[in-house]
């Protein structure tokens, strides 16, 4: 009887671990609320310095979480957005660790926050010199994107990203078509301030296609 009770107490234990344990989404959530701080709210020439801080705190969360796609991810974008921010030939190190972070997150679940990997990837690989200077790749770029809609048609990310780079190639009709999209999509709850400030970069767009007739 001893023996049943210590084993129903350790089965109740172990319930009540997994039940407190974290789940994806509430361990990148700090991370997604502070990149849109950054982004969306800070000085463009403190973000590099606060998207360094920030990566660091992704890190520590993919230490902690070996296996999770979604950590990765986000580690990959923060780091993504600190070489944005920094910009220049000396982001190019950055670029190729947000790229490595990325590609790892693929290999774990290449669909995991609605194909986000391939939608950076793609960004990635768009707006990265080409060989002999760095990894970009357009051809490539391209087929990321259309994975990244192929998991996630609506969402306004993978149709923003897509639209940016197709009106950079002078593909302004395909560029409209998903800027619209990207419009229409549904919120995210949780993700407000992102939304928000992605609509404002929709409608920059728009009006820059309007203001050169395209």
């Amino acid at each position: 009887m001893k023996l049943a009770h210590a084993v129903l107490f350790a089965v109740a234990l172990a319930a009540a671990g997994l039940a407190a344990a974290a789940t994806p989404d509430e361990l990148i959530r700090p991370i997604q609320d502070q990149w849109a701080e950054i982004k969306y709210r800070q000085p463009e020439k403190q973000q590099a310095e606060a998207y360094a801080k920030l990566a660091e705190q992704a890190r520590k969360i993919v230490e902690g979480n070996p296996g999770l796609a979604e950590p990765l991810i986000w580690e990959g974008i923060v780091i993504s957005s600190e070489a944005g921010a920094k910009g220049g030939l000396g982001a190019l190190g950055l670029a190729k660790e947000a790229r490595a972070r990325l590609d790892d997150a693929l290999k774990i679940n290449d669909k995991a926050l609605s194909g986000s990997a391939y939608t950076s990837l793609a960004t990635l690989y768009a707006k990265v010199p080409g060989w002999p200077v760095g990894f970009g790749d357009k051809k490539k770029a391209e087929e990321y994107f259309k994975k990244s809609l192929a998991i996630n048609p609506t969402g306004i990310d993978p149709n923003f990203f897509y639209a940016e780079y197709l009106a950079d190639r002078d593909r302004y009709a395909e560029a409209r078509t998903h800027l619209d999209a990207a419009l229409k999509a549904p919120p995210r709850p949780g993700r407000e301030l992102a939304d928000s400030g992605r609509r404002q970069e929709i409608q920059a767009l728009l009006a820059r296609l309007n203001k050169e007739g395209k």
